[in-house]
């Protein structure tokens, strides 16, 4: 607005009131060249109320804009899009390529092959009888298949998710003492989960699953990975009666005070120690032909045969378990979810498509829903069993349907066969699994980024490490919830200088070369101006005026005049803001220095018009750009110091 005069609206004449130091009050004007550079700040048309609450709202849910494929098209053409909506396998499947299926087909029994063993382990670390293992990797890699969005991803129990469960369940019922409420439990925390899940994406509120941060991720992966790795000694050693805690130190404690309770003979305990996926045929044919469960390998032994049984009459529908089973299922369903989501979007991105995110929340929760009803537990889906699905050649969804073909074929004929498989051969399969849980690479690359994101990683890992499950992501969501509230209260400013022989102006601290401008302070704020921070963002532009009024009283130079205020990162302001820049402004006016907006976005310059800062301050006192600002101020800069030196001279 800085060249707008009240008659055309294009040229403004500048004041400069109560601008000077010591008592010396100036008047200038530039001239009419000065003003033809100065570009006025636009304001934008006024939306309404309506408009604007109808563009928030979309902007919040519906980023992506769903209903852009609807335009233009038929009312037949948007019924078959919408049910493609809900059921993606409608859109490829009709155009399913059968050179395709070699690829799939492919894929799907190379993680059948992995999903059966991993099963039967994962199944011991949620404390459930290992046949629901199995049946959690049949009913929902089907629903999915014609639910989900992502081609590589592959469904079923996944070790962490497992363990969690474990751990969150048997502090509601004893799974040794009541095993048939320790499995009525389950289902209903199952249920729960995809309840909550699918929720969340109805509601498209998908972006609650982003403020549990990669790094608290990472470190809770890690802290489980080393857990569950510790947890598979009982099965290894051979160990009767072991601790039920998760950390570390009572782990250890049980392992050294159990120790003497392992029957395997010293010369048969490289047979515990078979740990590679492909040793479990081995390992159970050697164990049946040898008989070494009458010497203290313990073995899995009778697992039910047939295809999932009914759950949903088992499930907690009234009571006090009915409470406990959402809690659980709210917690273990938000991480399955997150681990899930970000699986999708990995691979997507490998392969260059999109997935979208609420459309995912949906297939699993509706998944988790129906497995709940089909005596599954939570699924959701597998890094190790997508990454090989992915490397195996994978096409579309359709390798899901083979795995799930392939586990009821052996839940129908070969469940007997596990019968002598060792224990030991699954805990090892588990660790197997899970020690590639642990990246060091991921957690070099967050410390050396961000050392508060180590914080939260570290958090995650030595709380699920030394204490619990529970308590590692609650730490890990305390740090990530205190760093927003860090970056919110206390948002980076800067304070700009000149790049020689450009008219840019860049953070002095990061351009050393960067020149100041005489009798001019040059602020940048980087961050939104709300009631939470706008104090901090008042007295912290106060305090480079306070530093550099301090180096101009030690070494001389230009008083300060003007302070330009950078509001180009500013997305939005609220009525703090405005009120601080208020006090701002008359703090500033009351040492006779003028105060400057620099390139307010829209919604910013409306606000603070509406507000009626822009009154106050003066419409000349807001430019299109700091170098215009920096042009008009040291214009004035220099005539009033030219008329200081000229009083100076006629007293003399």
């Amino acid at each position: 607005m800085a060249n707008e005069s009240s008659e055309s609206g294009n040229i403004r004449r500048l004041r400069t009131d109560d601008l000077g130091e010591s008592g010396h009050i100036r008047s200038s004007r530039v001239t009419p060249e000065d003003r033809s550079l100065v570009h006025t700040v636009g304001v934008p048309a006024n939306r309404g109320f309506a408009r604007e609450i109808k563009d928030g709202i979309k902007e919040t849910f519906f980023s992506d804009d769903p209903i852009r494929n609807f335009r233009g098209q038929s009312g037949k053409r948007k019924w078959f899009l919408a049910l493609a909506y809900i059921f993606p396998i409608l859109e490829w499947g009709p155009k399913y390529k059968l050179s395709n299926l070699k690829g799939d087909i492919i894929a799907g029994l190379t993680i059948a092959s992995l999903a059966v063993p991993q099963d039967l382990g994962y199944a011991k670390l949620a404390n459930l009888p290992s046949i629901y293992g199995l049946y959690s990797s049949f009913v929902p890699p089907l629903v999915y298949s014609a639910l989900g969005s992502s081609r590589h991803i592959a469904i079923g129990p996944v070790a962490v998710v497992s363990i969690l469960l474990g751990q969150l369940l048997k502090d509601e019922i004893n799974p040794k003492t009541d095993p048939a409420g320790y499995l009525r439990l389950a289902f209903t925390a199952t249920f729960f989960a995809g309840i909550v899940q699918a929720g969340l994406g109805l509601l498209r509120l998908g972006f609650i699953i982003d403020f549990l941060s990669h790094a608290a991720i990472i470190g809770f992966m890690a802290g489980a990975a080393v857990t569950i790795s510790l947890q598979q000694l009982k099965g290894l050693l051979g160990i009767t009666t072991f601790t039920t805690k998760t950390d570390i130190v009572s782990v250890m404690r049980s392992v050294w005070t159990h120790i003497d309770e392992s029957k395997i003979r010293k010369n048969l305990f490289w047979v515990s120690a078979i740990a590679p996926l492909t040793s479990l045929i081995a390992a159970t044919l050697f164990v049946y032909l040898t008989r070494l469960d009458r010497h203290g390998v313990k073995i899995v032994k009778k697992i039910a045969e047939g295809v999932n049984p009914s759950s949903f009459h088992k499930i907690y529908w009234s009571g006090e378990f009915l409470t406990k089973g959402f809690k659980v299922g709210l917690v273990a369903g938000l991480i399955a979810l997150t681990e899930a989501v970000a699986i999708g979007r990995t691979f997507a991105a490998l392969k260059d498509y999109h997935i979208d995110g609420n459309k995912e929340m949906i297939a699993i929760g509706t998944m988790n829903i129906a497995g709940s009803w089909t005596s599954c537990y939570i699924a959701t889906g597998s890094f190790s069993r997508s990454a090989v699905n992915y490397q195996a050649g994978v096409h579309t969804a359709v390798s899901n349907i083979v795995m799930a073909i392939v586990v009821l074929f052996t839940l129908l004929f070969l469940t007997p066969a596990f019968y002598f498989t060792p224990n030991c051969i699954l805990a090892a399969i588990i660790i197997n699994a899970v020690i590639g849980l642990i990246d060091f690479k991921a957690a070099a690359l967050v410390w050396k980024t961000d050392k508060i994101d180590f914080l939260v990683l570290a958090g995650a890992f030595f709380g699920v490490f030394f204490v619990s499950i529970e308590i590692g992501l609650l730490i890990a969501v305390i740090i990530s919830f205190a760093k927003i509230l860090l970056h919110v209260t206390r948002p980076h400013t800067a304070l700009l200088g000149n790049i020689p022989d450009t008219t840019v102006y860049r953070n002095v601290d990061q351009y050393p070369e960067a020149t100041t401008e005489p009798g001019i302070v040059i602020v940048r704020v980087d961050a939104a101006i709300y009631f939470s921070n706008a104090n901090y963002i008042r007295e912290r532009i106060l305090r480079y005026v306070n530093e550099v009024q301090d180096e101009v009283a030690a070494n001389g130079g230009a008083p300060i005049q003007f302070v330009i205020v950078e509001m180009a990162p500013v997305m939005s302001i609220d009525t703090a803001g405005i009120h601080a820049l208020e006090e701002l402004h008359n703090a500033l006016k009351k040492r006779g220095i003028q105060l400057a907006i620099s390139n307010p976005v829209g919604r910013v310059i409306t606000s603070l018009r509406d507000g009626g800062f822009v009154d106050l301050l003066g419409h000349e006192w807001f430019f299109l750009s700091v170098s215009e600002g920096v042009r008009i101020c040291s214009i004035i800069v220099k005539r009033n110091l030219h008329a200081v030196k000229e009083d100076a001279e006629s007293e003399v």
